[in-house]
């Protein structure tokens, strides 16, 4: 394989591995709008199966009531729909892929600029051998 085909090759390699962080930083960045809508978004409760008039049930991070962490002691409807280690846990996830999608990004581009530069240090140098030949 010659120098030009393995350096195209290469960036075919680095593009994709690219694809893939940015891939996983939109995934990571659906976990954190997942995780803001579960915390910050009023909700309803049924009371019971089929409830034609489900309880109101104001977002659990800006209550101003204790619905969302004194529910238990008032038998409040609104106590355990939506808990805590549920957008926690979403939250907790997006920590890896986040991670892992930076790399990978990070990763790719880095291969893809360090290529360009080599290819432009041989053309210089091509260019500054005839010169002097």
């Amino acid at each position: 394989m010659r120098s030009r085909e393995y350096d195209l090759d290469f960036r075919d390699k680095a593009g994709r591995i690219r694809s893939w962080g940015i891939g996983l930083l939109a995934v990571a960045t659906l976990q954190w709008a997942w995780c803001a809508l579960l915390l910050l978004t009023p909700y309803e409760v049924d009371r019971e199966p089929e409830d034609r008039h489900p309880a109101e049930c104001e977002s659990r991070l800006l209550t101003e009531r204790g619905t969302a962490n004194e529910g238990l002691q008032r038998n409040d409807w609104c106590q355990n729909e939506r808990d805590w280690p549920e957008a926690l846990a979403v939250l907790g996830l997006s920590v890896p892929v986040s991670v892992v999608g930076v790399a990978l990004f990070t990763s790719g581009s880095l291969s893809i600029r360090m290529s360009a530069h080599a290819e432009a240090m041989r053309e210089l140098d091509k260019y500054t051998d005839a010169r002097t030949a």
